[in-house]
């Protein structure tokens, strides 16, 4: 894959690093790391500059999220409730649970989306629950530009500073990335242990 996304910088510029932070937003499994870190690099060996490939990567990042939120639209909440009032007895959930939750992203959404723009893999995910509480699209468009712009921008100039060792800091950020995950698995596991007890004592 390293190749491929090499190959497309390197041959479509602006075009292939917008396009390819397009595709990443709506397949986390693609590597934003070795996007940026190689354009970042590519810039002193190419027509490039730093702050036209942070724009370019920036654009693609956005749409790629408005993409995902208009998926969450489809699945709002109010058709998940249809959902649950027909599976809700094998799923465990109510209608209250799903209003709970809607609530919680009202009122927490906007930091949560600005915040998880700089986490690998729920980066881009974030923007489907967006879509689904109706987040204020405006405000969603913001905070999404701020956040992949620090993102994009930290990256594309680490890539310029280290050069032809670019590839030594996707070592670094698997690593974090890596940590992050973990986190992320232990805070699910948590949470799922706390609702099944939750729903215990009230049962």
């Amino acid at each position: 894959m390293d190749n491929w996304i090499t190959e497309i910088i390197s041959e479509h510029g602006y075009i292939g690093v917008c396009l390819l932070l397009l595709i990443e937003n709506l397949f986390p499994p693609i590597p934003s790391e070795i996007i940026l870190t190689f354009s970042g690099f590519a810039t002193g060996f190419t027509s490039m500059t730093k702050m036209g490939v942070i724009i370019a990567a920036t654009i693609g990042s956005v749409v790629g999220a408005m993409i995902l939120y208009s998926i969450g639209l489809l699945i709002d909440v109010e058709r998940l409730e249809k959902i649950v009032e027909t599976r809700g007895r094998w799923l465990r959930i109510t209608k209250k649970d799903l209003r709970r939750a809607d609530s919680w992203f009202d009122k927490y959404g906007p930091w949560t989306v600005f915040f998880c723009r700089l986490v690998p893999l729920v980066r881009s995910l974030i923007s489907v629950p967006a879509g689904m509480s109706n987040m204020n699209f405006p405000l969603f468009i913001i905070l999404t530009t701020i956040g992949s712009l620090i993102w994009n921008a930290i990256l594309v100039t680490v890539g310029y500073s280290v050069g032809e060792n670019w590839e030594s800091i996707v070592h670094y950020t698997d690593i974090y990335s890596n940590v992050v995950y973990v986190i992320l698995a232990i805070g699910g596991i948590g949470v799922i242990i706390g609702y099944l007890r939750f729903r215990r004592k009230r049962a």
